[in-house]
């Protein structure tokens, strides 16, 4: 039964990626609205390549996986803090609530500043006094559960917004995501640290259009002396689809020898702006007994893409129990762009 399941799933995953392969050809670079919706949650995932759909455990499956959600036996916080190209500023808060015997709850919170712009005219190229600023946002609620010991199952909801200066746009989008925990290849014989396949499909949603009186243009229909010139008039602008993301993903652990433990992932994708790629990524945790864990992290992301900017990505962590079942947890990614420089990630949370 379990094999017939996890064959559905695998055939599931080939059939979505195959509609989606017809939707994207050729590749519709630039062609959807949100950016900020692809940009990796998590110093853990993004220090792997962002090779971690089949890897996600903790809270920043929201972003990867939401079924991993269905894997955390306890509550968590946590904060992440990314500086961007061009002192663009990226945050992502979530909080998660687990309830033994009905899974795991999570509210999440995505932002994207693109900071303050003085607004210049053809007439007053210096600047007319005024500014704007410009924003993205995402709020979205998540659930996991275990549908079985070996399967798990994570669905979200998000509305996402869009702002710059008087204009606004919105969306809703769905999540969804399934994990299979499997004892194939496992060191100890355990579930938990054998063969683990993960698939999600990412900003399912309706489109994107900007509204506002910024788009409210006087013109003069026909340029004729006594018509009434300066009438009113609105621009009508295009709408935007969300980047839609398929990943499937393994993660397996091949060496696990006292207090420490080796993970490798690989996660394919499959964007609808994009051409498919291939991320890795590899974690080695030592457990320093009565204090914590202490984690190196390794990967690369966008294998086989296209005119690819992507690269190698480094980071570590460290989670550090505390009193009454409590722990903190610091993680640091880095990570190179090509011609955009190296960026960095910081990652603080809190399970309890």
């Amino acid at each position: 039964m379990k094999i017939k399941i996890l064959f559905l799933f695998v055939a599931a995953g080939l059939l979505v990626s195959r509609g989606l392969q017809a939707q994207t050809r050729p590749y519709r670079v630039g062609t959807t609205t949100a950016s900020f919706l692809e940009m990796g949650v998590g110093s853990a995932g993004c220090a792997m390549g962002e090779a971690y759909v089949g890897h996600a455990q903790d809270l920043s499956s929201v972003y990867w996986n939401p079924a991993g959600l269905s894997y955390m036996a306890m509550n968590e916080l946590q904060f992440i803090y990314q500086p961007w190209i061009a002192g663009i500023q990226f945050t992502h808060a979530a909080a998660s609530l687990n309830l033994p015997g009905y899974g795991t709850f999570a509210l999440s919170f995505t932002g994207m500043n693109f900071g303050t712009t003085p607004v210049t005219s053809m007439e007053m190229q210096e600047g007319t006094g005024e500014s704007y600023s410009a924003m993205d946002m995402a709020a979205g609620l998540s659930y996991g559960r275990k549908l079985a010991q070996w399967f798990g199952f994570g669905a979200s909801v998000k509305y996402i917004t869009s702002g710059i200066w008087h204009m606004r746009a919105g969306a809703a989008a769905v999540d969804l995501g399934v994990m299979v925990s499997t004892d194939f290849f496992s060191p100890d014989g355990k579930r938990e640290n054998g063969l683990r396949i993960g698939m999600s499909i990412s900003n399912y949603g309706t489109r994107m259009r900007y509204e506002g009186m910024d788009l409210l243009q006087p013109i003069d229909i026909s340029g004729d002396a006594g018509n009434f010139k300066n009438v009113e008039g609105q621009f009508r602008v295009q709408s935007w689809e969300l980047p839609l993301i398929f990943r499937f993903g393994i993660s397996l652990i091949p060496l696990q020898m006292g207090p420490s433990r080796l993970c490798l992932t690989l996660d394919a994708l499959h964007p609808n702006n994009n051409s498919e790629s291939i991320n890795v990524g590899g974690e080695y945790q030592w457990l320093l007994s009565g204090l914590g864990k202490l984690f190196l992290r390794a990967g690369y992301r966008g294998l086989f893409m296209d005119e690819s900017e992507y690269g190698l990505t480094l980071g570590g962590g460290v989670h550090v129990h505390l009193m009454n079942n409590r722990a903190l947890k610091m993680d640091y990614a880095y990570r190179s762009m090509g011609v955009f420089g190296n960026f960095s990630m910081f990652g603080i949370g809190m399970t309890f």
